[in-house]
């Protein structure tokens, strides 16, 4: 489903891929994932979206964010909004759809095929209007996790979806042992 000349834009929905790729057991390899796709048509931007807790010392996605941003991707961050439920439990909460969504119409008259990294149905209406527009879409997410991660309505809408777990082998790296702390901080942010 990719042509060798077509233009390609990546838009990776951070919080969403890890979450995909915690629950089939891997950890992404962002190096080799940008090359598959360079080696798949010619790659324009490479777009990661990612909510940060300000006020931590220490965050363990920063590292990553520093790397992306100096070998490639565009970094497009938030500051998340920390908060108390009314059981008293600390949540955190970050969305990045609409950052996400202005960014892909920006760029729609300028790519002929934008590849998706999450399986959010709200981004559904965001497909239907980027393939009016003449562009093809791809998703990439998984359905062989429990629960898929991805919802029906976006895998109807994309032009191909692609299994998570069948890029493993070319984009994947064996997941290194975190503290609970810091899995619960990771899935916090993103």
């Amino acid at each position: 489903m990719f042509y060798k000349d077509e233009r390609l834009a990546l838009f990776i929905d951070g919080s969403n891929l890890y979450a995909a790729a915690k629950a089939l057991g891997f950890d992404i390899d962002y190096k080799l994932l940008r090359q598959e796709f360079m080696r798949r048509g010619k790659l324009l931007r490479a777009f990661y979206y990612t909510a940060l807790l300000e006020n931590d010392e220490y965050s363990p996605i920063r590292p990553l964010v520093d790397w992306l941003n100096y070998n490639g991707f565009t970094m497009v961050t938030k500051p998340a909004k920390e908060y108390t439920d009314s059981m008293g439990r600390r949540k955190v909460k970050g969305n990045m759809d609409i950052e996400l969504a202005v960014d892909a119409m920006e760029l729609a008259s300028r790519v002929d095929h934008i590849v998706l990294f999450s399986g959010d149905g709200d981004f559904r209406p965001l497909l239907e209007s980027l393939q009016r527009q003449g562009v093809r879409v791809s998703v990439v997410s998984t359905i062989r996790s429990q629960p898929p991660m991805i919802s029906d309505d976006l895998r109807r809408q994309a032009d191909n979806f692609i299994e998570l777990d069948e890029l493993k082998d070319v984009i994947g790296r064996p997941p290194r042992e975190l503290t609970p702390e810091q899995t619960e901080r990771m899935q916090a942010e993103g």
